[in-house]
């Protein structure tokens, strides 16, 4: 290791192009209100989606979101018909998280969005969208960072980690992840 290379001096962190998507009041009341009624234990779903859309979030017909729920930022957050966001599920959206429609999002699974260059001594954050695509399956406690697309029912099983994207109709397991075997969906 070379000592006289200087690392991050995160005193010198600016952030300066970073964009919240609103002011600090809104973002305090969104503290507020997820605090109270979204993350608490309060049983059912339908004051957490209608929480989320007046915070600005997409949410579609049908969505069932259990106690637990953390949002960094609502208004950067699309949710399609029908899917399921579990308990404890964590979407740190510092840039446009999208899950489609029929998405199973299991318990304690972290969606990232953020990163940091390592390269730079300021450390400098890099955002990137995820999108998670209709029919996919994110098991319980998985992780999905930056930049990542999931393909249409593709699935990411229990405590599986990606930073990479994961094609359709594929099953994926380990951290990293590794394709483990197609998905095949049987008729009823």
């Amino acid at each position: 290791m070379d000592h006289d290379v200087i690392g991050p001096r995160l005193k010198d962190f600016a952030n300066t192009s970073f964009s919240r998507g609103r002011s600090r009041v809104v973002e305090a009341l969104w503290l507020l209100c997820q605090w109270a009624l979204v993350s608490s234990w309060v049983p059912g779903a339908v004051h957490r989606c209608w929480l989320l859309r007046l915070f600005g979030a997409k949410i579609g017909k049908r969505v069932n979101i259990k106690p637990g729920l953390r949002v960094k930022f609502p208004w950067r957050l699309e949710v399609g018909d029908d899917s399921w966001l579990g308990e404890d599920v964590w979407i740190d959206n510092l840039d446009l998280v999208r899950i489609g429609s029929d998405c199973c999002i299991s318990q304690r699974c972290y969606i990232c969005t953020g990163n940091h260059d390592w390269s730079r001594t300021t450390f400098d954050l890099i955002t990137q969208p995820v999108q998670i695509q209709d029919g996919a399956w994110i098991a319980s406690s998985s992780i999905i960072g930056p930049g990542v697309t999931v393909g249409r029912g593709a699935v990411l099983t229990l405590g599986s980690v990606t930073s990479k994207n994961l094609e359709p109709w594929t099953i994926y397991r380990g951290a990293p992840a590794q394709e483990v075997q197609k998905r095949v969906i049987r008729p009823q």
